[in-house]
């Protein structure tokens, strides 16, 4: 009997402390509010401003351009690189924000990082953008291209060391089961997360389905997460026919409340993607509250 109470003594011990850990890591994150910015130009009409205020949005984060291999495969060069017309409400923080194929990791790069963030600094001087203190990148990297990435982000965080800007990453459902990259912190991006081939099965932006496999996987990974969820729409054209993909805010919440069942730290710094008058006119105010709910 008394053998029986020391290990479950000794397993809810261990729980609480796994929980403290995972817990406090969070809590390392601001509470925050926050959207991704991803068009090639930065303008903002006034349902996109009202969106900004009525929710509270404190963080922007702003696609800068995309990091795609030369037509001849010898190096990665910048693409899509956003122009900036208009700028932001005044305390909505602006974090520049770089995707980088994952081909692009395929083999190390050594001035990549020097040139990113140089290009990163350039563009915020010459469009006049101040108060910067954090760069997030997004890569959809995979085993092949994990430590080749890790290196590159060690590089990038190397480069900013003289600005003690924080460094960020996205991490997708897949890289929970890899070791944790050499960030700050990362966004789990909870879209794009189904197989587009099978669109007549399940939802591929977002489906419950395909979520619950990584839950178990959330309460012990070593890193501060934030959580992005999507609000956009997809339109694809298969064998002709026009096909739309959008999620039910049912399955959005579904999805929300599970994940911070398993880790609560998931409800301090939430993102959606990505802030379009056509997405904020989607889903009701309500949906977006309880989006943004702590």
């Amino acid at each position: 009997m008394r053998t029986e109470r020391f290990i479950l003594i000794m397993l809810l011990t261990t729980l609480l402390i796994g929980c403290s850990r995972q817990q406090s890591q969070d809590e390392s994150l601001e509470q925050s509010n926050g959207v991704y910015y991803w068009r090639t130009d930065l303008r903002l009409d006034s349902t996109e401003r009202t969106f900004l205020q009525q929710h509270h949005i404190n963080k922007v984060y702003c696609r800068y351009f995309d990091v795609v291999m030369s037509d001849d495969g010898s190096e990665p060069i910048p693409n899509a690189t956003i122009t900036f017309t208009d700028t932001l409400p005044s305390g909505i923080e602006l974090i520049p924000t770089i995707y980088i194929t994952e081909d692009c990791m395929h083999q190390s790069h050594p001035d990549l990082a020097e040139k990113i963030v140089g290009r990163i600094l350039q563009m915020n001087e010459t469009n006049g953008i101040k108060g910067i203190h954090e760069i997030q990148i997004d890569c959809d990297y995979t085993s092949r291209s994990r430590q080749t990435y890790y290196n590159f982000l060690k590089a990038i965080k190397s480069q900013l060391s003289t600005f003690h800007y924080t460094l960020s990453t996205t991490i997708r459902l897949h890289q929970l089961s890899m070791p944790a990259p050499p960030v700050d912190y990362g966004v789990l991006m909870v879209y794009n997360t189904g197989d587009p081939r099978k669109w007549q099965e399940r939802n591929p932006i977002l489906d419950y389905r395909d979520v619950h496999p990584y839950l178990d996987k959330l309460p012990q990974y070593p890193l501060p997460l934030a959580t992005a969820y999507p609000v956009y729409q997809w339109i694809r054209n298969i064998q002709n026919v026009r096909v739309e993909h959008t999620v039910e805010a049912a399955e959005i919440l579904k999805v929300k409340k599970a994940l911070e069942k398993e880790r609560p730290g998931l409800s301090r710094a939430l993102i959606t993607y990505h802030l379009e008058k056509d997405n904020i006119n989607r889903y009701k105010t309500e949906t977006y509250e309880e989006i943004y709910h702590h």
